[in-house]
């Protein structure tokens, strides 16, 4: 009797424990999962609360473009609501046809849904959209996308900047950028007027006198008959005389040879490649058609100081033996290059605030709508591309 009576007590203190165990593994789990519940819980709480205080435009979206969530940023920068917000298609506040562009830049689908946003930032996840308040007012934006899976769905996130005042502020300096180009062609071609002048006074008033005077100079050798002393000191006027004129012709071809208005561009650059043959014993070789360079004084002028310009580059700075001075023209384009064989020219020297005569050649060829590329290659190659103007149609009477 009394062992079975210890067999029934045995017996029910094992099913006690087995009931207190199991007891305290249920009430271990349920501590863990609302521990995970409560985590997070307050991991979405300040999730969202980083969201609803955000400085930036903070909008959710499904693939279906339905705006999922949106912070009070967001609502002030469309000039609306969170309420209203929330539901409403994203087509409302980034309209799709602002979307989309026919620029040749970079784009990225947004979603599953075709729609394109422009990569143009400096950062790789920028993109530039247009935006639309409330009121209808279109506004430039820049944004980013982000893609995460909740519940088996893809929610999108968008960050939106709003940057009027950044793109107002680059028109501003565009505007003005033209405005300076144009100013800078404006006082290239005075500048060029003012040079044509002087040289032609230069060469036809003070040239002629000078030349009288020689004139009168010889005959006044021939008329008396002086000592030897007499005979020296005229000879030496004459000499200085000589020498007046050889400065006054170069001082005038310098500023506008005469060659480019009675010979054309070609005669212009023969002369000037002859004249630095002559002045830094320098080979210079033109390969030129002289049939081709029939142009019109702009075209002419600006050709001209370009090759003129590169060579005194090339005297100064390139130490080189040989230059080819080529020009060919096709149908509608002139083909323009400058090729040395010196020492080439540094990358980073290219692009110097001080590299007055690589801009000017610039802006030359900019004037003209033309595209330009300075290489270093074993020497110095500049190629230039211009395209020329329709030739004008005579008009009937």
């Amino acid at each position: 009797m009394t062992r079975t009576r210890t067999l029934l007590w045995l017996s029910a203190s094992i099913t006690l424990a087995c009931y207190l165990l199991a007891h305290t593994r249920q009430h271990r789990q349920a501590s863990r999962s609302s521990s995970s519940s409560s985590s997070s819980a307050s991991d979405q709480y300040r999730s969202r609360g980083i969201i609803e205080h955000a400085s930036e435009a903070i909008i959710s979206t499904d693939a279906q473009q339905r705006i999922l969530q949106a912070n009070p940023s967001a609502a002030a920068m469309f000039a609306t609501s969170v309420q209203a917000m929330q539901g409403a298609p994203l087509q409302r506040y980034l309209p799709r046809e602002q979307r989309h562009t026919s620029e040749q830049l970079q784009s990225r689908y947004f979603g599953a849904t075709g729609i394109r946003l422009r990569l143009k930032g400096r950062r790789a996840g920028d993109y530039l959209v247009t935006g639309m308040r409330a009121t209808g007012q279109l506004f430039p934006l820049e944004g980013s996308i982000s893609t995460q899976t909740e519940n088996g769905q893809n929610i999108y996130t968008i960050i939106l900047r709003d940057i009027t005042e950044r793109t107002q502020v680059q028109e501003q300096l565009e505007q003005s950028y033209s405005q300076l180009r144009a100013l800078s062609a404006t006082l290239r071609t005075i500048r060029e007027e003012e040079r044509k002048h002087i040289a032609r006074e230069l060469h036809d008033d003070l040239g002629q006198l000078l030349a009288t005077l020689r004139v009168d100079l010889a005959l006044l050798q021939r008329q008396h008959h002086s000592g030897p002393a007499g005979r020296k000191l005229v000879a030496g006027m004459d000499a200085l005389l000589m020498s007046a004129i050889t400065s006054l012709r170069r001082i005038a071809s310098n500023l506008r040879p005469r060659a480019l208005d009675e010979g054309g561009l070609y005669f212009a650059l023969e002369s000037l490649c002859h004249d630095f043959i002559n002045r830094y014993n320098i080979a210079c070789q033109l390969d030129a058609n002289e049939e081709e360079l029939i142009l019109d004084d702009v075209y002419s002028t600006a050709i001209f100081r370009i090759a003129q310009e590169a060579l005194t580059n090339i005297s100064r700075h390139a130490e080189a033996s040989t230059v080819l001075l080529s020009l060919h023209r096709s149908a509608q384009h002139l083909a323009i290059e400058i090729q040395d064989d010196g020492r080439g020219i540094a990358e980073q020297d290219m692009d110097r605030a001080t590299a007055f005569g690589l801009l000017g050649m610039r802006e030359r060829v900019h004037a003209l709508h033309g595209e330009i590329a300075i290489l270093s290659d074993g020497g110095t190659r500049i190629s230039i591309r211009l395209p020329l103007p329709a030739p004008t149609s005579p008009t009937t009477p």
